[in-house]
């Protein structure tokens, strides 16, 4: 069983920057392929970036090149750096653990507005 908690989401001015969090609990962090996905008001839940468990990753072709994601194992913890937000960034952001099962955090709002 893995419980996530995502943090990190905020009002930002569209060019801003911010960085999700996203922390596990639980046993076995390192073992799971970790994404970051999102959802705008009446739009489906869109994939936005992946790391698996080796490092590699993988990003949707909207943030390539502005958004980052990355881990640190250690800390049970999934980021997302996310610059040059623009207005179209403005969703709700989950976390998505995967290893055998799939488990998903609550999510955190993240607004871009001048």
């Amino acid at each position: 069983q893995v419980h996530l908690v995502e943090s990190g989401g905020d009002l930002v001015q569209p060019g801003g920057s911010l960085r999700l969090s996203c922390t596990a609990s639980g046993s076995s962090f390192s073992i799971y392929h970790m994404n970051w996905f999102r959802q705008a008001p009446e739009k489906q839940r869109e994939w936005v970036a992946t790391i698996t468990n080796g490092g590699d990753t993988n990003y949707a072709d909207s943030v390539k090149g502005r958004f980052t994601i990355s881990r640190d194992n250690a800390k049970n913890t999934v980021y997302l750096q996310m610059n040059s937000l623009k207005s179209e960034d403005t969703a709700v952001y989950y976390c998505n653990a995967i290893a055998r099962m799939s488990y998903w955090g609550q999510g955190t709002q993240v607004t871009v507005s001048s």
